[in-house]
């Protein structure tokens, strides 16, 4: 039976996180995976990865960072198995993450 995976407030604590329900959820064995928190990654968490690329939403580059900044962590092959829509509400916040804090309400008004 699939059961829904919560995330705690106490497991966000090292960073700002932000919540993306996905519109088609995963499952990992018997759990069903409604939701992701997505944390603004640091510097090292972006080694081996274009800045050009992510801010681009290469899926390569995804795959390669969303499993180090994700709860619960999503594995190269679940992003992979990611519906269009949520790969694109996931990379979307990615983007945010790269820009400064005072250009982020001229590019996204609503972050």
């Amino acid at each position: 039976m699939n059961t829904p995976e919560t995330i705690t407030a106490d497991s966000a604590t090292s960073g700002v996180y932000k919540t993306i329900t996905l519109e088609e959820p995963l499952t990992r064995g018997d759990t069903l995976i409604t939701s992701v928190q997505i944390r603004k990654p640091t510097s090292g968490e972006l080694r081996g990865v274009s800045l050009v690329d992510l801010s681009n939403l290469d899926v390569l580059s995804l795959q390669r960072v969303l499993p180090r900044i994700t709860l619960p962590t999503l594995a190269p092959h679940d992003v992979a198995k990611l519906d269009l829509a949520d790969l694109m509400a996931l990379g979307s916040e990615v983007a945010v993450f790269l820009l400064k804090k005072a250009d982020r309400p001229v590019v996204y008004p609503n972050s």
